[in-house]
């Protein structure tokens, strides 16, 4: 495993970070932000590893693009949301990329679970899990079975995604760096 350069993990850390707040706040994270994102992931990657270095962030930003649009056209998240996927995939590129996803999906399930349970809607939120299921094995869009699953619907209980997608990029950041050393430690 490679240690992501030192301006790279500073710049992912910003964005992420800078991205959570804003959807804390405002329940949005701005293009501004999003777009910073992308030419710093391109710019430094071409700076640090040349032609090969554009090509891992345009390969991360269509792979975050690809595997998160759909969750967006199907009303299951925001634009932003995507968007910044698309940023972090392009600052870290496709295979840290899967790692962040990973993470992302197993944080935000397991934040998805606490927060129903917070806002006392467990029960409710299993039963639109399994319906969201059953409508996708059926190709149905489950927002137009269930209007209670489209993330604009303000009856949803829908969270911050972005702060999921900060959390699991800081965690990849601290992992990558501790096994990084580990490895290092271990060679010689």
């Amino acid at each position: 495993m490679n240690a992501l350069p030192l301006a790279i993990r500073i710049s992912l850390t910003i964005v992420v970070i800078t991205a959570a707040g804003f959807d804390l706040r405002y329940r949005r994270i701005p293009n501004w932000l999003n777009l910073s994102g992308l030419l710093l992931g391109v710019g430094l990657n071409a700076v640090f590893f040349s032609w090969h270095g554009t090509v891992a962030a345009t390969e991360g930003l269509l792979l975050a693009t690809a595997v998160y649009l759909p969750l967006y056209l199907l009303r299951g998240m925001g634009a932003g949301d995507v968007k910044l996927m698309a940023a972090v995939g392009a600052l870290v590129g496709p295979e840290h990329w899967l790692e962040i996803l990973i993470g992302t999906a197993f944080g935000g399930a397991a934040a998805a679970v606490i927060y129903a349970w917070l806002k006392g809607r467990l029960s409710e939120t299993a039963c639109n899990l399994y319906f969201l299921v059953k409508d996708l094995i059926q190709l149905r869009a489950p927002h137009k079975t269930n209007p209670e699953l489209d993330f604009r619907n303000p009856a949803s209980l829908s969270m911050p995604h972005g702060v999921v997608i900060a959390t699991a990029s800081i965690g990849f950041i601290v992992l990558n760096l501790f096994t990084t050393n580990l490895l290092q430690n271990l060679i010689r």
